[in-house]
């Protein structure tokens, strides 16, 4: 009995060394004990005449819910809990201010208080050791000014207020998801101040909107105006819901601890880990499959988010749609969280102008970072680019004003990718994989506007071009561009030449999106080198260790290859390579079909249902590795 009771006491305690993840058996517990008292309230609810919760049966329900939800986040973070409470408290009272102001002034003041206080948290424990980097590498390093040290404000108060020095004031630990729970109480305080929905009276209710447990460290990310109306709703779960929630996790673990723990421990990690100890080949694939790892890991945390809020009545935005299925960045970036993808739209890209035009703001934006990274990173070829980048834009807006409208697009544009790369880590890398994501949109709209003679006499002459230059100067990146260009231009000449061929008409277009796919997938897994050397990574070491790792492994795949060694290599890795296989194929199999197998899974009788979550649940741990893999966005 002592036993279980001290099982029980650690449940509710807190481990650094061991934070609460949906891939531990504590959580499961955790969470069975709280659902069967959550039952016990949902039992006894009353509707009202307008269909929604009785108020008294409603906050009940939603306190209690909102307790487990700090309850979970100080299980995952700490005393860091406080400062959720304190982002809970400031966006609560704002919204009642705005409502209960009449005047459009104070109402804009008060959303300005809020956007600026929850981005100035965000910034002081992300982006801090970012921007003192900045400083010391540019103002300090060019002025002669004394160079600046982070400091955490917060501990050295805390260690002077109980006159201790139990708190290190010397390094700032970053929040688990306070990126998330940040941009969804911005998403608040603007819909409420554009009159989208109706503050939140109760402080019980708006906590549990911004602290709701099951997506609160990793998203998806949810908007006001389509989660707040749930807190006024019953509670109602029929049968096949309660069997596509339990599908939903099952899916989630499965893509969690089989693919992408697997995926990392046995190959990604290795190679990242010291790219130069391994071949050319070994770094393509790691990219390769890195890319099935974090969308295994990201998309497999959100399924479990969306089954446990499902089996409590609630229900949380898609927020993957089969990304690899994507045939150009654009469409990519409509599938791949979605939920940051429309935060992004619509607060960030639509404030800046949009398709409409694009300010001072936004020019100012677009070079400030270009600036502020070629100062930095003091590289005489990036320098040239970014003053050739700027000229060609003033030189455009002092023109061709006609262009101005498709310029200021475009620079929101690129704008918006920058900061969204910014938003998941605080490095340049971060910044760097956003750059080529927004270039790559760039490109692809400009391509899909011009005819087939265009675009294959362009990938002729930058071929050539490339090719003729990399053979004259010996640069691993100056290789690899040529050899990408060739394959572009063969691939689209093939293409080209059927298309002539009428009876091909319709295996042509199959072909033509097939093609389309590979080079997205390729495109994007090239620019998560850069994501994937910024990540797990201390922010007072990313930037330069990130950019000498994602460096190394350009140098390595822009090198010779061996073709003879990839046989050996596929053999000696052949559980990896697999396992990646069978997961690109089960992600490209036919949405129509994958529904058709989820609502047979949630339709089957639970008797049959039971033991095969069992049966899961064994195969499951087998493969959880000695040490627990954390989910890769719970660092943003």
């Amino acid at each position: 009995m002592s036993d279980i009771l001290t099982y029980l006491a650690s449940l509710f305690a807190f481990n650094d060394e061991h934070p609460l993840l949906f891939t531990q058996i504590h959580f499961w517990v955790l969470f069975l004990i709280i659902y069967l008292f959550f039952g016990l309230i949902v039992a006894r609810q009353r509707r009202q005449a307008d269909g929604n919760l009785d108020p008294r049966r409603r906050v009940l329900r939603n306190g209690y819910l909102f307790a487990f939800s700090l309850l979970f986040y100080f299980k995952t973070s700490g005393l860091f809990v406080l400062l959720l409470v304190f982002s809970t408290l400031l966006g609560w009272t704002l919204g009642i201010r705005m409502d209960h102001t009449h005047s459009g002034t104070r109402r804009k003041a008060l959303m300005t208080t809020g956007v600026v206080v929850n981005l100035a948290i965000l910034c002081y424990f992300k982006y801090a050791y970012f921007f003192t980097d900045i400083y010391n590498a540019t103002v300090s390093h060019y002025l002669g000014t004394p160079q600046l040290q982070v400091v955490n404000h917060i501990a050295l108060w805390a260690d002077n207020l109980f006159h201790t020095t139990r708190f290190d004031a010397s390094v700032i630990w970053l929040p688990v998801g306070i990126s998330f729970f940040t941009f969804q109480n911005i998403s608040y305080i603007v819909d409420v101040y554009k009159r989208k929905i109706a503050h939140v009276s109760n402080i019980l209710d708006f906590g549990f909107y911004t602290a709701f447990f099951p997506q609160l460290v990793a998203g998806p990310i949810l908007r006001a105006d389509q989660f707040v109306p749930q807190l006024y709703k019953p509670f109602f779960l029929s049968r096949r819901q309660f069997g596509i929630a339990v599908f939903w996790i099952c899916n989630g673990l499965i893509k969690k601890l089989i693919l992408s723990d697997y995926l990392a421990v046995n190959f990604v990690d290795r190679v990242f880990d010291n790219p130069s100890l391994y071949t050319p080949f070994e770094n393509f694939a790691a990219l390769m499959v890195y890319s099935l790892q974090v969308y295994a890991d990201f998309s497999g945390y959100t399924d479990i988010a969306i089954g446990v809020a499902m089996l409590m009545g609630f229900y949380l935005p898609m927020n993957f749609n089969s990304p690899y299925k994507a045939q150009n960045p654009t469409d990519f970036w409509r599938r791949w969280h979605m939920s940051l993808s429309r935060w992004l739209r619509d607060y960030l890209y639509i404030p800046l102008g949009g398709n409409r035009t694009a300010g001072f703001v936004s020019y100012f934006i677009l070079a400030a970072i270009l600036l502020v990274a070629a100062f930095r990173l003091q590289n005489l070829w990036f320098t040239l680019a970014v003053v050739a980048v700027i000229a060609v834009v003033l030189l455009l807006l002092a023109f061709r004003p006609s262009h101005r409208r498709t310029l200021g697009t475009n620079v929101n544009n690129m704008d918006t990718m920058l900061l969204g790369g910014m938003w998941h880590g605080s490095s340049f890398n971060f910044i760097t994989w956003g750059g080529l994501n927004g270039l790559g949109i760039l490109v692809y709209k400009w391509w899909k506007d011009r005819g087939w003679t265009t675009r294959l006499l362009t990938l002729l002459v930058l071929a050539t071009a490339l090719t003729i230059v990399s053979s004259l100067v010996e640069s691993p990146l100056l290789n690899l561009l040529a050899f990408c260009l060739q394959v572009l231009l063969g691939g689209y000449l093939l293409l080209f030449l059927l298309g002539l061929i009428k009876p091909l008409a319709a295996f042509n277009r199959r072909l033509s999106a097939g093609w389309a796919v590979a080079i997205t997938f390729v495109f994007i897994s090239f620019t998560r080198l850069f994501f994937r050397s910024g990540s797990n990574l201390n922010p007072a070491e990313a930037n330069e260790s990130a950019w000498n790792t994602a460096s190394m492994m350009v140098e390595r795949i822009g090198s010779r290859w061996n073709l003879a060694q990839i046989p050996d290599i596929l053999a000696n890795y052949a559980p990896v390579f697999l396992l990646f296989a069978f997961g690109m194929a089960v992600h490209w199999l036919p949405t129509r079909f994958k529904r058709r197998y989820r609502l047979w899974f949630a339709s089957m009788p639970l008797w049959l249902m039971a033991p095969l979550v069992v049966l899961l649940a064994v195969v499951l741990y087998q493969f959880v590795t000695a040490d627990l893999q954390p989910f890769i966005y719970f660092q943003f």
